[in-house]
């Protein structure tokens, strides 16, 4: 679902009243009378960001408090916190002890508190129009509202590989239309000012390894019961791989109803299959298991965009490229299968190879922590990587700022891939723009790069290992909204328990020494799972890997792609050479990062060929009778009416 949140301020009030889509939406208004939130809601759930949302809401006088997910602070509780919180700070403590994963809304006295999730799977979005600040759970009914144009720079920015770096990031494809940053929640002032508050801080890494195995492990069991009591039966994941299968496990340790589903891999060698059989044959009785034994041509990797119930495959929430987007048949088959099977929520292990995989400047953050215990990790992997001994002295000593970094990722975009050996100790990933990138894109990211170094954007931590961790959280966090959205069709919602907020806090708690030494895999997962998942899977060594549907999709989709190129967008705005892009796709190269070169630029071209490029407010609004002071019970799951707290 997307709703609008709207200060207390007349002008707030003005631009409903001449806007016709917004003055037939759901409203609950302000303590004084004007609107607050504005909801839409369709019961096909088409619209919906989330099929399966709950919707719970309070008040308390002049104070309202609302909660959006899948969540428990229901009922009696919400009131009591409505009723404790002297302020809007006050409801700091309600934010940390939520489990599961929502938005979280307070009206005080005219003052608004608006926030999302720490990893952006929930978030919140801004943008000035009408003289005020105007938020929303979603972009594009603001860039609707604003009429903003398509940002340019960040449409070229969304070409680098592998990802979009913060605080580039933070920035939709709509000019103007802005994320608010990870761990800090959105004031609006009656005066149509805004700020925003940070109200979350990275734990200091120093909980022992049991200790923060415990708190994970109690992390996870609530993060899967709190969906499992608010959608009913769920569906998961089973890939074979130890985060997702760690998921179904806790599904089935809380007693979750659960239909668990495995991709069997086209290659026949891939281990992920005997583990998710493996682990299959462990389960309950609460959780059944299918093997998805379809042809995986039709599912996997298409390079082109895919034609689907006479649509496409984009999120209609005009968020524009979507980060998985070669996925997109294999997950509109799942979503169709799970839905007509019961589920109305599947979970998916994205996060947990950030929160508990090994990142090089671990290494750099462990030295000036844990310096005795770093020293022989810090050997080890230096010799295992190949990495240059006078490299690797160099990068631990480093001690370059943020803006130092985005000076030199400037600089690099062009330059050569970075390979296995090179030693990577920095502030973000080395992130490159693909060959068919024009000098125009190039300037573009460079440029906004440059800008954001001379205004001195701080990182998403003061410790590069923990901004690298929250931004890669906010990655998937975005691909799990993406997904939410595109999936939502087919009355599904998709959520990702390894990025709720008390999971994170958790997982990033443990001593770095603990979370990283060397010859283990995973330990902090495998140390909380000890007794729920079986102990033969913990022990899994091997990893599967699937570049035989990568290649498979690649082949099969090379001529319709050669056939793009012919009207290339991206060429019309002079942002991509569509002959050089012919050519690597007809001669295709065996460089590492070739796939998700392609992969971005298809995804900002299918993008650009879709209708949310020019976003509009949606045409079908949920109108309770009186127009407000309740919330629309057309969700697929019930909702809470407004609520006075006692």
């Amino acid at each position: 679902m997307d709703f609008l949140i709207l200060p207390d301020h007349p002008a707030a009030e003005d631009l409903v009243a001449r806007t016709p889509a917004l003055g037939a939406a759901t409203v609950i208004p302000h303590g004084s009378g004007r609107p607050w939130l504005l909801g839409w809601w369709d019961g096909a759930g088409d619209r919906d960001s989330g099929a399966g949302d709950a919707v719970q809401a309070v008040a308390c006088g002049a104070r309202r408090l609302a909660v959006f997910g899948h969540t428990r602070p229901a009922g009696d509780r919400l009131r009591r916190v409505l009723d404790r919180a002297g302020s809007l700070s006050g409801l700091d403590g309600a934010a940390r002890s939520t489990a599961g994963c929502c938005h979280l809304v307070a009206s005080f006295e005219g003052r608004v508190r608006a926030q999302g999730a720490l990893s952006t799977a929930r978030q919140i979005f801004t943008v000035r129009v009408a003289g005020v600040t105007v938020a929303a759970s979603g972009p594009a009914p603001l860039a609707a509202l604003a009429e903003a144009p398509c940002d340019e720079a960040v449409l070229a920015a969304r070409l680098l590989t592998p990802y979009m770096p913060w605080p580039l990031s933070r920035r939709s494809v709509w000019r103007g239309v802005e994320a608010v940053t990870p761990g800090h929640w959105l004031e609006l002032a009656p005066d149509g000012t805004a700020r925003e508050r940070r109200w979350w801080q990275r734990p200091a890494p120093e909980t022992p390894l049991p200790q923060a195995a415990a708190a994970l492990r109690e992390a996870l069991r609530e993060s899967v019961r709190v969906r499992a009591e608010s959608a009913g039966t769920l569906s998961a994941d089973l890939s074979g791989g130890l985060d997702s299968t760690s998921l179904c496990f806790v599904a089935d340790d809380v007693a979750a109803p659960t239909r668990t589903y495995h991709a069997v891999p086209l290659d026949p060698r891939n281990p992920d299959h005997r583990w998710a059989r493996l682990a299959a044959a462990h389960f309950g009785s609460t959780v059944q298991h299918t093997d998805l034994a379809h042809d995986h041509s039709a599912r996997h990797f298409g390079l082109v965009a895919d034609e689907v119930d006479g649509g496409t495959d984009e999120p209609d929430g005009g968020e524009g490229p979507l980060n998985w987007r070669w996925g997109g048949p294999h997950l509109r088959a799942l979503s169709r299968t799970a839905a007509e099977a019961g589920s109305r929520l599947h979970l998916m292990g994205l996060g947990g190879d950030e929160l508990f995989g090994p990142l090089p400047n671990g290494l750099w953050a462990m030295l000036r922590t844990e310096p005795r215990v770093a020293l022989p990790q810090i050997r080890r992997r230096q010799l295992l990587n190949r990495w240059p001994l006078s490299a690797t002295v160099r990068g631990l000593a480093d001690r370059s700022g943020f803006p130092e970094a985005l000076r030199e990722l400037a600089g690099k975009l062009t330059g050569p891939p970075p390979q296995r050996w090179q030693v990577g100790f920095g502030w973000t990933g080395e992130l490159r723009m693909p060959a068919w990138s024009t000098p125009e894109a190039v300037d573009l990211v460079r440029g906004a790069l440059l800008a954001e170094a001379r205004a001195g954007t701080p990182p998403l931590d003061g410790d590069r290992f923990g901004h690298q961790v929250l931004e890669y959280l906010a990655f998937e966090g975005t691909t799990i909204r993406q997904t939410a959205r595109a999936m939502a069709r087919y009355g599904i919602g998709w959520e990702a328990p390894f990025l709720d907020d008390q999971v994170i806090e958790a997982a990033l708690s443990v001593r770095l020494s603990e979370r990283m030494p060397s010859g283990r895999f995973k330990p902090m997962l495998t140390a909380a799972m000890r007794g729920i998942v079986p102990q033969d899977i913990l022990d899994r060594t091997d990893k599967g890997e699937f570049s035989a549907e990568l290649y498979e999709g690649l082949a099969r989709g090379k001529e319709a792609a050669v056939a793009m190129c012919a009207g290339l967008r991206l060429a019309s705005r002079g942002l991509a050479d569509a002959d050089v892009l012919r050519t690597a796709l007809l001669s295709p190269s065996d460089e590492g990062r070739y796939a998700a070169h392609l992969e971005n630029t298809v995804a900002v071209e299918a993008w650009l060929r879709s209708p949310h490029t020019h976003p509009e407010l949606p045409h079908t609004w949920t109108k309770s009778p009186d127009n407000q002071t309740e919330l629309p019970h057309t969700s697929p799951l019930p909702t809470t009416p407004l609520k006075e707290a006692s």
